[in-house]
């Protein structure tokens, strides 16, 4: 047995990635790296184009309509289907995505509200989408839309920046409080160890568990490490910051890490607006791919 068809095996928890696109650039990047993650798994991707012209014209929409085609009511979607079908076929026409099952399809509404559904019912195991982030003014009032995508999403979302062309991952940062509640993180974590053998420092920050700083912090990880299965991983730990998500990315950048994997709440409405949210904070300033895992989600 090849160590490829080993992996696919292996990590039976990606059947399916859904993958948005606006036919930008960035949204491109993502598809291509939903192509290299198939390639490795053997998961199914789904290329949805959202039609958001009648329904969804907020200023600092991260998504917009595509350009590539008339946007006229009667034409859009037909034109849509089209250039997903260009898209398509330029990817299969690699010889390393030859053989990967692709389908297409073309939807209206809101995006989150959208994918959300559609992962759903198409029991949708990860949602891969490109992002150019938010920030000033835009953060404060809608934020981006890969943010209210991972705020909703019933399965893990990788973002993916703009300038991301190629997968690749030799070491991964996890922050983690290291609560009993982070245990379906590092299990999930573990499934995409087995593809890429990468190592992890997992990054205690804040000491929100109010571990002592005799090495219970280390034997906790091992703890969480050892019952998920995950193999190469160290801590580390920060002093306290009102800044996380700052922190966050400084750990990655020091480390060099090629992605961060991140447990979120998912909170929503008054809770949102009270506490925000670490990950999609993260997600807003990220110059690497984030894995944001709802917490409890499993396969």
């Amino acid at each position: 047995m090849t160590f490829e068809s080993e992996s696919k095996m292996q990590l039976n928890i990606m059947k399916k990635i859904l993958v948005p696109t606006d036919f930008s650039q960035y949204s491109k990047n993502a598809l291509y790296v939903a192509a290299d993650l198939a390639r490795h798994t053997g998961a199914a991707i789904e290329l949805l184009h959202v039609n958001l012209v009648a329904v969804y014209s907020v200023p600092f929409s991260e998504y917009s309509a595509g350009v590539n085609f008339v946007a006229e009511d009667d034409t859009y979607d037909a034109s849509a289907a089209k250039v997903l079908e260009e898209l398509k076929t330029e990817v299969l026409a690699m010889p390393a995505y030859a053989d990967l099952d692709i389908t297409t399809r073309v939807e209206e509404g809101y995006l989150h509200t959208c994918l959300r559904c559609i992962a759903n019912e198409d029991e949708v195991d990860l949602i891969i989408m490109g992002t150019r982030g938010s920030s000033g003014i835009a953060e404060f009032l809608v934020g981006s839309n890969t943010e209210k995508v991972i705020r909703t999403a019933p399965c893990p979302v990788l973002a993916v920046p703009e300038h991301i062309k190629n997968f690749s991952l030799k070491m991964v940062l996890l922050p983690s409080t290291l609560k009993s509640d982070q245990g379906s993180v590092f299990h999930y974590l573990a499934q995409w160890e087995k593809i890429f053998h990468f190592h992890v420092k997992v990054l205690y920050l804040n000491n929100p568990s109010g571990l002592a700083t005799d090495g219970s912090a280390e034997a906790q990880k091992n703890r969480l490490a050892e019952a998920a299965g995950l193999k190469k991983t160290d801590v580390i730990i920060t002093s306290g910051t009102f800044f996380e998500d700052n922190a966050i990315l400084v750990a990655a950048d020091v480390c060099d890490a090629d992605m961060i994997v991140m447990a979120t709440h998912q909170r929503q409405g008054l809770s949102h607006f009270l506490f925000g949210s670490i990950t999609e904070d993260t997600v807003n300033h990220t110059h690497i791919p984030i894995l944001a895992v709802p917490i409890g989600w499993q396969k």
